[in-house]
């Protein structure tokens, strides 16, 4: 056990000489980047966790913009832009598409929304459609029943004028239901005895 707790600590006092030499080398490639005048941004390695960690801390402190792009845990890295040329959004999604970025496509996808943006526009300005169905329901049914069988059909079709009415001597009647039935069944029997 004290054999195991001296390994833990010379592994850990090692890990921490580790961390503190990549950020000493972080810090100076950082430096390099900001006095390096025609480099808007620059891209590390793939790096684990706790390094891009530390290096997103190198960059706060040294007052610059930094972004981890990437998949998986093993090909993550950093990129790390001076704060004049920040990143929009759309170069943002690029590089987190895997994509470089290109100004010329983001400028041709730009105004290809706001073409859209103008069309829509002037849709609304148009106003609304004319209230209705947005095809004829007659096509709907077409192959079923022919385009004449229809008109046809619905010129000889009459209305039946009883349909649907109650005579007015049943509207009079102020009989129970019951006594309806009985009256009912005693004119079946007379018919049956007939």
């Amino acid at each position: 056990a004290p054999e195991q707790a001296a390994r833990m600590k010379k592994l850990q006092e090692q890990e921490k000489r580790q961390k503190v030499e990549f950020r000493k080398r972080m810090e100076q490639e950082v430096s390099q980047f900001i006095q390096a005048t025609g480099e808007p941004r620059r891209r590390f390695q793939p790096m684990n966790k706790i390094e891009r960690s530390i290096l997103h801390d190198v960059a706060e402190v040294a007052g610059l913009t930094s972004f981890s792009f990437g998949d998986d845990e093993d090909s993550r890295y950093v990129m790390v832009f001076k704060k004049e040329f920040a990143p929009s959004d759309e170069e943002l999604d690029a590089y987190r598409r895997g994509e470089e970025w290109d100004p010329a496509r983001a400028e041709e996808r730009r105004r290809l929304r706001e073409l859209a943006a103008q069309q829509e526009e002037a849709e609304l300005e148009r106003g609304p459609a004319p209230p209705g169905p947005p095809n004829d329901y007659k096509d709907k049914y077409r192959h079923l029943i022919g385009s004449d069988a229809a008109k046809a059909a619905a010129r000889t079709m009459e209305a039946n004028k009883a349909y649907g009415c109650v005579p007015v001597a049943n509207k009079r009647d102020t009989r129970s239901i019951e006594e309806a039935m009985n009256e009912i069944r005693a004119k079946k029997r007379l018919r049956q005895a007939e």
